[in-house]
């Protein structure tokens, strides 16, 4: 298939061109809540605004009755923040669907990556590095660091990361590693649900030399050999990870078979009736499962 092709069944997340569009024809999805109105968040949103402008446009649908009205998906915070000022217009991207809760998932505006790319763009824009640290009420320095937050940072990483939490000295740790490396460092970080800096530093340091970018690895506290050891302990760890990973679409398919089929069983009155007679306990597992199933 030629890539025109390719591209052509590939379906456009949104309109070619952004909308100005008046701030009364946008519905919000949600209110925001008296707390989130006082919030630290709001405020600095605020300030950016007033210094700046919108840097990141607000999302929208249009309505499936009326196209000259929208639904708001994104931005709620900023449209919030418009209107209170007074401002009767925004300019919006407008997505081909409705995908409110997907996209919510998918983007964070406050993880760091996101961060560090809205401050690009006002960059780009002509704003200096001193106005955002006013509008965004940190010091100058702050504001250099997340600048360069990706500088030694494969892509695949940025991918894999760009909606986590994760500290921004994280990254610092993570530019001592190759390219390889730290994509499997960004795995393991995602599976454990950790991304603090000292689970970063220790896995910096259980990585061999021959995958770091520079030097030789000074560890402060520990011995060669304690390095070594750590070193032979991640070579094990990252093995096992592979093979539960490679194992894990079976396994998620199985699970799920067999807890619809659990509980279609518990559908069945006879069998209900049997099980609380002949084996109560079973029973109480099955209902636990069945449950599972019903939350999942």
């Amino acid at each position: 298939m030629s890539t025109a092709a390719k591209t052509a069944l590939v379906k456009i997340a949104f309109e070619k061109a952004s909308l100005r569009i008046s701030i009364d024809e946008i519905l919000p999805l949600r209110q925001l809540t008296p707390s989130v109105l006082k919030s630290v968040k709001y405020a600095q949103i605020a300030a950016s605004i007033a210094e700046v402008g919108i840097i990141e446009p607000p999302v929208v649908v249009r309505d499936g009755t009326d196209r000259n009205r929208f639904h708001l998906l994104d931005g709620h915070i900023r449209v919030d923040i418009l209107r209170a000022r007074g401002e009767t217009e925004v300019v919006c991207l407008v997505a081909t669907e409705d995908e409110a809760f997907t996209y919510n998932k998918r983007i964070s505006r406050i993880a760091i990556i996101q961060e560090h790319k809205m401050i690009l763009k006002a960059i780009e824009k002509g704003v200096s590095e001193e106005r955002l640290a006013r509008a965004l009420n940190v010091n100058i320095t702050s504001i250099r660091h997340k600048r360069s937050l990706l500088e030694g940072i494969c892509p695949e990483v940025v991918d894999l990361l760009k909606d986590r939490h994760v500290p921004i000295n994280t990254f610092g740790e993570l530019k001592k590693l190759k390219s390889i490396r730290q994509i499997e460092a960004a795995e393991l970080m995602i599976a454990m649900n950790k991304y603090s800096i000292s689970y970063a530093k220790s896995l910096v340091a259980a990585t061999p030399e021959s995958q770091l970018v520079r030097g030789t690895k000074t560890v402060k506290g520990l011995s060669q050999q304690q390095i070594d050891m750590m070193e032979g302990e991640s070579a094990t760890l990252d093995r096992e990870f592979k093979a539960i990973e490679q194992d894990y679409g079976s396994d998620h398919l199985d699970v799920i078979l067999a807890t619809g089929y659990v509980a279609r069983l518990l559908e069945n009155a006879r069998v209900v009736r049997h099980l609380a007679h002949r084996h109560p306990d079973i029973l109480a597992e099955f209902q636990k499962i069945a449950e599972v199933q019903k939350a999942a």
